[in-house]
């Protein structure tokens, strides 16, 4: 197993059914990236985007994602960052620290959807509604 250090990307409609090493393949219209794990193992590493899951940053060269990759649950747990296209490598994590991450990770999901949740078709500004639609339309541009 070779450890991927530099990704290239690739926009695309539909994230392909065969993903290439070292290609993180991001697609705007379904919101998600994928890439094969950076440690070589050859898993598919799906990254939704989001306001609570990960954010992706383009400055017309590179892509970074946010927050962090953990692989946890792959039998190599790998975890990295994606950052300008380079992958900065974490050190391991115990099994306690994994599960106070997703521990974290649940709670501010639930947070999020707690105080967002607007049952009128358009919601006030502010509202998961709203607040989709613009995450939406800044994708687009």
């Amino acid at each position: 197993m070779t450890r991927v250090q530099e990704l290239s990307y690739e926009f695309c409609e539909f994230i392909p059914e065969e993903l290439q090493p070292g290609v993180l393949y991001i697609s705007g219209t379904y919101s998600t990236t994928a890439h094969l794990c950076c440690c070589g193992c050859g898993e598919k590493v799906v990254a939704p985007l989001s306001p609570v899951d990960w954010q992706l940053e383009f400055d017309g060269r590179s892509v970074s994602l946010y927050p962090s990759i953990g692989n946890w649950g792959f039998p190599c747990e790998s975890h990295y960052w994606i950052r300008r296209n380079q992958v900065r490598w974490a050190p391991k994590w115990s099994t306690e620290r994994i599960d106070r991450g997703r521990e974290r990770d649940q709670h501010r999901r639930d947070v999020y959807f707690e105080h967002d949740l607007v049952p009128t078709d358009e919601g006030p500004p502010g509202s998961l509604l709203s607040r989709f639609r613009q995450f939406l339309s800044r994708l687009r541009t």
